[in-house]
């Protein structure tokens, strides 16, 4: 005999999606660990941070990059038990870290060939990449951080100058004269 097969809609549960992680309550999981004395959390918040900080360093320090990278970490992990906020961590590198790299760039007696370009670029187009390397290595260390930090970060300019300690005015002028310059520099 034949099983009857009712029309009876069956209630399908949804079960819940395992949410991803947000990335920022883990690195403020992390900066509790490592503020707390733990040293995996300090070994695994150098590994998330030396990336970022590797990406905001190589276009204002150029040449200097790897130093400007080393004293910005060496700086972010020398205060790292005043951080308040650990959600506020990027934010708080981002400021310690372009201040680093202004610093060592000053500091730097000459400029010279400068490494890989493609990641800041955001192209694997290694011409294009060396263009905009070539336009960038002549502008001032200055003028480079203010340009990272608008264009590349995407800061508006009452951030950048809280991060560079300058006034807003000056990073309005100094975002002018950079953007000219690069213009001109790249239309040659």
């Amino acid at each position: 005999m034949k099983a009857v097969e009712t029309c009876i809609p069956r209630l399908e549960l949804e079960t819940p999606q395992p949410r991803e992680p947000d990335p920022w309550e883990a690195a403020a999981r992390l900066v509790r660990a490592a503020q707390s004395g733990d040293a995996l959390a300090v070994n695994d918040l150098l590994n998330l941070l030396t990336p970022y900080v590797n990406r905001l360093c190589r276009p204002i320090a150029l040449t200097d990059s790897a130093d400007a990278v080393q004293e910005s970490l060496i700086a972010v992990f020398q205060g790292l038990p005043k951080l308040k906020d650990p959600t506020a961590l990027y934010g708080w590198v981002r400021t310690i870290t372009v201040r680093e790299a202004v610093r060592v760039a000053r500091r730097a007696q000459r400029e010279t060939a400068w490494g890989e370009f493609e990641d800041v670029a955001g192209t694997r187009n290694s011409e294009l990449a060396s263009d905009v390397h070539d336009v960038l290595r002549r502008m001032s260390s200055e003028h480079r951080a203010v340009l990272m930090l608008r264009e590349l970060e995407g800061l508006d300019e009452r951030s950048a100058s809280e991060i560079l300690n300058i006034p807003c005015g000056t990073v309005k002028s100094r975002l002018h004269r950079a953007r000219n310059s690069f213009r001109k520099a790249w239309t040659r």
